[in-house]
């Protein structure tokens, strides 16, 4: 299977190519073989191996520009490639990321036998700040679901849609492709196959549960017809919706409700308001499908903010130099 990925840069963090990268037949081969090793053999979910692929892609045009061999590679030329990313603009996460990139790559080049070792293995990650996630007031997300006009079969989807996305802190892709099948009323759950294909199982309100009966038992037929869809959520015209028409739904949401977000924030304001209502790292861990409880850790100091800013409010003068 053939990928053509136009590069698309980091345009906030990363001066790069612009256009289609043209690699060498050899070493483009040798690319979309690594990205079916990423998709196939190693597991890993689809936007994980693009990216990979796109960082990959980056590393040889680079070493074909400056004539190296892949098989004659070894842990300083790696070093050079980060250092002329760096000196191309790249933030310290795009760097991170090329160095997990290599990483796989490596693994692949030695099973395929043109590395004696994996070299990225004793490449440095930078330690790269990592900024607190957004998360609105449970007043902004009543507003931003209020905003949403229900008078009509589109509106009753975005309700129960955005609904079960801050019930169940769903992200945008799980959303979309959630079945039919996998929403379980009487248990009040719906089965969640997030990243890696690993499923889980989130509960839901009553509140989520209300819109989502109203959509899949009064709206959706409307828009289905005799059409068998599997998937929970469609467009007008029946077929599943896409993830870029949740987001740009949830941008009109924005405009008209005056509330400034991103879809995901609806994911870490669940995350957030669970904490601050006495729920354990652990639990919030599983029901996001956080494979790391370092990445749930954040919203803890998400919340301590929260707290800070609470005390100040009530003791303006304390800490302060008299």
């Amino acid at each position: 299977m053939d990928k053509k990925i136009s590069l698309p840069g980091d345009s906030a963090a990363c001066a790069s190519a612009e256009g289609q990268v043209q690699l060498s037949r050899e070493n483009g081969a040798l690319l979309n073989e690594f990205f079916n090793d990423l998709i196939l053999v190693e597991r890993h979910a689809q936007l994980t191996a693009e990216t990979y692929f796109l960082s990959c892609q980056e590393f040889i045009r680079w070493a074909e520009e400056k004539k190296y061999s892949l098989k004659d590679f070894d842990v300083k030329k790696l070093f050079f490639f980060l250092v002329s990313r760096r000196e191309n603009a790249c933030s310290e996460l795009t760097v991170a990321k090329d160095i997990s990139a290599l990483r796989a790559f490596g693994s692949f080049l030695r099973r395929r036998g043109l590395w004696s070792e994996n070299f990225a293995l004793e490449l440095d990650k930078p330690k790269a700040s990592r900024a607190l996630p957004a998360v609105l007031s449970i007043e902004q997300v009543d507003a931003l679901l209020a905003s949403i006009d229900t008078k009509k079969p589109l509106g009753v989807r975005d309700r129960a849609l955005y609904e079960l996305i801050y019930s169940c802190g769903l992200r945008i892709s799980e959303a979309s492709s959630l079945l039919v099948a996998n929403v379980h009323f009487e248990e009040g759950i719906i089965i969640v196959r997030g990243k890696g294909d690993k499923e889980r199982i989130v509960p839901f309100g009553d509140v989520a549960k209300e819109w989502l009966l109203k959509w899949l038992y009064e709206a959706r037929p409307e828009l289905v017809g005799n059409a068998q869809v599997a998937e929970v959520f469609v467009n007008s015209r029946g077929k599943p919706l896409s993830r870029k028409g949740i987001w740009k739904n949830f941008q009109a949401m924005e405009a008209k409700s005056g509330v400034t977000a991103k879809v995901h924030t609806l994911r870490h304001s669940f995350a957030t308001h669970l904490l601050a209502g006495g729920a354990d790292l652990r639990s919030v861990q599983e029901l996001l499908g956080h494979s790391d409880l370092a990445t749930t850790q954040i919203y803890t100091h998400v919340d301590d903010g929260q707290l800070m800013d609470y005390h100040a409010g009530y003791f303006p003068g304390h800490g302060k130099e008299k």
